[in-house]
């Protein structure tokens, strides 16, 4: 029985305003996947960029080295190459070379047959004005819910 992993990367739906998202593959060694099912990575400070080639990479992924790997371990912060259909690609690429748009990594998860996935969104940047109404709406919301637990007990 394989237990869930799930690697959130809490700040994305705060930082920036979601368009689209899309699941991915990733290209990754023998020990990355291993440190990976033990929950030893982190996405929050990551993105995902084109190289000259129009391949997708996600940027500034930790993975931590595998606690029980020899000197065939892997680098922390390599670059990691995302699986993406070939109009996906294309799609994406000219949304962020025309609109300034960039992607972010999600969440990262193991489907079931065990193979690495991240949820990537194609995202624009938040203003500080639109942080402050999403902390005002959460702390709203919290109040509104606090009040009806009252009213019905």
């Amino acid at each position: 029985m394989q237990k869930k992993i799930s690697i959130k990367n809490k700040r994305a739906r705060f930082d920036y305003e979601l368009l689209d998202t899309y699941t991915a593959g990733i290209v990754l060694s023998g020990t990355e996947i291993k440190s990976i099912r033990e929950s030893k990575a982190s996405i929050s400070e990551s993105f995902c960029e084109f190289n000259d080639l129009g391949e997708l990479f996600v940027i500034n992924m930790q993975v931590d080295e595998y606690s029980h790997g020899t000197h065939y371990n892997h680098k922390p912060k390599a670059e990691r190459k995302l699986l993406l259909n070939r109009g996906e690609l294309k799609k994406l690429e000219k949304e962020v070379k025309n609109s300034g748009l960039t992607i972010i990594p999600l969440n990262l998860f193991l489907n079931d047959r065990g193979l690495a996935k991240m949820n990537i969104a194609l995202a624009r940047g938040k203003k500080l004005y639109d942080k402050r109404e999403t902390i005002k709406d959460r702390d709203n919301k919290k109040n509104l819910d606090r009040i009806k637990k009252s009213f019905n007990n």
